[in-house]
């Protein structure tokens, strides 16, 4: 199925080499839905400034040459130099029908790379908070979009398991008694991550001699002492239950398989100082060994370091930073590296890309991205906290998401089955949860309000899941009516003004999640979800369905209204959100 914009514009590509000159075939047309007709091109607005000539010269010499007879009724001028185009009912359905009987719905298919997506990253030993909500969310919904349009991704969930302070962690799990365990192997449960490393912190500062032990542990560590490494990798398998148990609720898709910790590259830090010093790229400062990346000055445009060795001869994250890049580039052949990290990283991770680029490990036509997010802020606009000014955290947010769900489904639909009932809250509280994170644009803070992200109106989750379960339940309707499973669909016959909308938008589909690829921008395709939601809205309320005229405006009726549920739950799923069958 091809968009008819895609298709329009490769029609006024032709037009325009013809009227302009070859050197104008890639002008974009600059199509826009319109209010006037089906699609206004606003392109000799622009090259008629270029050129010097009246826009509307312009618009006329492309209309003359403009071949698409075959998709539209009329081409007019109007006003300064706009070209609206009107679509044939035929052509409109034509594409619906091809839409309708592809399992992709429109997506389109573009050459697939490789891409490696960083996202959620959260520390051993240490619970997950809502700090860590977005890089999760966002990176999870990315890595779909990406994969359901042909790309192979690699996700990469670079957690925070190595360094100084898993000394203190060791010695405290060794007072606890670990030591004790059957066999090096045996699972240890820390039920409290966040009470874990308090403790531990504590003890370090409040007891010298248990500092000493902590530092003396890391040195074992760091020096592969194997009894250390046997209780390290108990910590390890206790958060890593955790972070799954966190996913699974919230529907990531982050396993075992994309654990890419620091420690993982621990035993190639030295060869990648040792490339990066042949490549004349490292040299001293104060001690340290620093790669100095061009471009990048601090106080008084003196050159901005990454420490590659410290003075104390360890290895810090700019290392392990620089390390994965190369890993990720040379080995796992990656052609596009998306990083889904905070704005405050946006320096740092500009440095690593240029040391790389520096390197030679990052070449045309591979590219890497900082996919940058704000914060998430309380209805105080700071950080969102707890009442008593505490981190919230994610099984905590989860947990809420779910009971104020639960009272949403039993207001609206009170006949569903308890388990039933559960699951429908449990995707509507998560679905909340994402939806009013995707839908902002990614680069701001957003402010976290449980009101307005649970609301049944306006661009929410639970608004657009309704949309689907209505949909849903009029298949139920019918099959009730026929005494049958299910209804025979029919052609798609678009022939008033509200099924002509609905149908445009069920065309966009595509296009829309092809720039979400491009752009990294999933806000684009809660937005358009919700345009669609909208436009089917006015299509049920004007154009009667189970009570439509006659039979063939019936089953096409029919026809868009299971389009259109394939189209929103398939949407919701690339953002990682169920839509349920009923709520």
């Amino acid at each position: 199925m091809a968009d008819p914009i895609i298709a329009l514009t490769q029609r006024f590509e032709a037009a325009l080499a013809s009227a302009l000159g070859a050197e104008h075939a890639r002008t974009d047309p600059a199509l826009r839905r319109s209010a006037h007709s089906d699609y206004q091109a606003n392109v000799a607005m622009a090259l008629g400034k270029r050129l010097g000539r009246p826009p509307r010269d312009v618009a006329q010499a492309i209309v003359d040459h403009l071949d698409v007879h075959d998709l539209c009724t009329r081409v007019e001028l109007a006003g300064p130099g706009f070209i609206n185009l009107h679509l044939r009912d035929e052509a409109l359905a034509r594409e619906l029908a091809d839409t309708a009987g592809s399992d992709r719905l429109g997506l389109p298919s573009p050459a697939p790379e490789t891409v490696v997506i960083d996202y959620s990253s959260p520390n051993v030993a240490k619970e997950m908070h809502v700090g860590h909500l977005r890089s999760t969310v966002i990176g999870d919904a990315l890595a779909r979009t990406l994969e359901a349009l042909g790309h192979r991704v690699i996700r990469q969930n670079h957690i925070g398991d190595w360094g100084t302070p898993f000394g203190m962690l060791i010695e405290h799990l060794l007072d606890l008694g670990a030591a004790t365990a059957e066999s090096d192997t045996q699972a240890v449960e820390i039920r409290d991550l966040d009470g874990f490393y308090r403790a531990a912190r504590a003890k370090f500062d409040a007891d010298p001699s248990f500092a000493d032990r902590a530092r003396h542990r890391v040195v074992l560590l760091q020096s592969g002492d194997e009894a250390t490494l046997s209780l390290w990798r108990r910590l390890v398998a206790a958060s890593t239950r955790y972070f799954n148990s966190v996913y699974e609720r919230l529907g990531i898709t982050l396993g075992d398989g994309a654990l890419a910790g620091e420690s993982g590259y621990n035993a190639v830090l030295p060869g990648v100082l040792t490339e990066l010093t042949g490549l004349g790229l490292t040299r001293e400062s104060e001690g340290a060994l620093c790669v100095f990346p061009e471009g990048f000055t601090g106080k008084e445009d003196q050159p901005l370091p990454l420490i590659v060795r410290k003075q104390d001869g360890g290895y810090g994250y700019a290392t392990t930073d620089l390390a994965a890049i190369r890993h990720r580039l040379l080995d796992l052949h990656a052609t596009r590296v998306l990083y889904v990290v905070g704005s405050p990283q946006s320096q740092h991770l500009s440095m690593i890309f240029k040391a790389a680029q520096e390197a030679g490990w990052l070449k045309t036509p591979a590219r890497t991205t900082h996919v940058a997010f704000g914060s998430v802020l309380g209805p105080d606009k700071k950080m969102f906290k707890t009442r008593s000014g505490e981190t919230v955290k994610l099984l905590s947010l989860i947990e809420e998401a779910e009971s104020r769900a639960s009272a949403v489904v039993r207001e609206k639909n009170a006949e569903l089955d308890p388990e039933t009932s559960a699951k429908v809250a449990h995707a509507v509280g998560i679905g909340a949860v994402k939806y009013a994170d995707l839908a902002s644009d990614r680069i701001k803070d957003y402010v976290f309000d449980w009101g307005r992200m649970l609301a049944l109106q306006g661009n929410t989750a639970p608004y657009l899941m309704y949309a689907h379960a209505r949909i849903r339940s009029i298949f139920r309707k019918a099959a009730a009516e026929t005494g049958s499973e299910g209804e025979a669909l029919g052609a798609i016959v678009v022939k008033e003004r509200a099924e002509r909308a609905l149908a445009l938008e069920l065309l966009r589909f595509g296009a829309v999640v092809g720039e979400v690829a491009d752009t990294l921008e999933p806000h684009r395709l809660c937005g358009y979800l919700f345009e669609l939601a909208g436009a089917f809205t006015s299509f049920y309320e004007q154009c009667p369905v189970l009570r439509a005229p006659d039979a063939d405006a019936r089953r096409s009726r029919l026809a868009l209204c299971d389009l259109t549920a394939r189209v929103l739950a398939r949407g919701l799923g690339l953002l990682g959100i169920e839509a349920p069958e009923r709520m």
